[in-house]
């Protein structure tokens, strides 16, 4: 069916609840709860792999959690996105908060950063051109615009930076262990010219719709971590340092695998 036809007669005929299949919803109060109710938490896999940042989610990957994720980026239902930005802007939040305490950076009430504050960076993890190609759309960068929405209409500045890109092949990521996908990921991701430059002067946010391993998120670190080694020049390296300085880079997701809410181990 034509994406057009779809997004048209998901406004006539009655909908589905995404998470439970509950008729005449697009997502109902109780999957609503499950996905944006629950305060947005630290979260780390284990083993943790090298060079992840610190990471926040919205809420366990399972259930109604899982069954909306999938019916957004398979199924291209995309009405959920609305509640999934919602997610992940709470979990962008509570990594804020979270810098500002340890920078002792006062928060005012009701929100993180404000006209005078550096701007919040939020770089989707790419997806595979085949994999949008297939989908019709790309499902995180979707929720990351849907997300700076949220958190601009909360007071926070914030913008999507599309400036990571797969600089090769990789293969697909499924029934592969950490280790595998750490391996299956290495070097694959780069940032796009001119890129270096965007990412200055702001709080680099790396974001996805899911963790499970975290190989996708330390790649992603890594890469802009990297960019001043392709860079020339002092301007090249100044950059670099400030997009790196320490607690700049974090990360958020929508949901993460629920081990990693047991312990935290950052």
């Amino acid at each position: 069916m034509p994406r057009w036809w779809q997004d048209l007669t998901d406004l006539v005929l009655p909908a589905e609840c995404g998470g439970c299949g509950r008729p005449r919803a697009a997502l109902c109060a109780q999957c609503r709860e499950a996905l944006c109710g629950a305060a947005p938490r630290r979260v780390s896999p284990d083993p943790r792999p090298r060079g992840l940042p610190v990471v926040h989610a919205a809420a366990p990957y399972g259930d109604a959690v899982r069954a909306v994720l999938l019916a957004h980026k398979e199924r291209g239902a995309l009405g959920l996105v609305g509640p999934l930005g919602a997610g992940l802007a709470g979990a962008v939040r509570a990594g804020l908060r979270e810098s500002a305490g340890r920078e002792g950076i006062a928060v005012r009430e009701g929100g993180v950063g404000g006209a005078g504050d550096a701007p919040v960076l939020l770089v989707p993890v790419p997806s595979a051109r085949a994999a949008v190609r297939a989908r019709g759309h790309d499902p995180v960068r979707r929720i990351a615009l849907a997300a700076a929405g949220e958190l601009r209409r909360g007071g926070t500045r914030a913008q999507v930076l599309g400036v990571l890109r797969q600089r090769r092949a990789v293969a697909d990521q499924a029934g592969l262990n950490s280790r595998q996908r750490q391996v299956n990921l290495r070097g694959a991701l780069e940032v796009t010219a001119g890129g270096v430059r965007l990412l200055a002067g702001g709080r680099v946010v790396i974001v996805d719709d899911l963790m499970t391993t975290g190989a996708s998120l330390a790649e992603a670190a890594r890469a802009i971590r990297d960019v001043h080694t392709e860079g020339k020049g002092p301007a090249a390296l100044v950059t670099a340092r400030e997009i790196t300085r320490e607690n700049t880079i974090t990360a958020a997701v929508v949901a993460s695998s629920p081990d990693s809410f047991g312990i935290n181990r950052n």
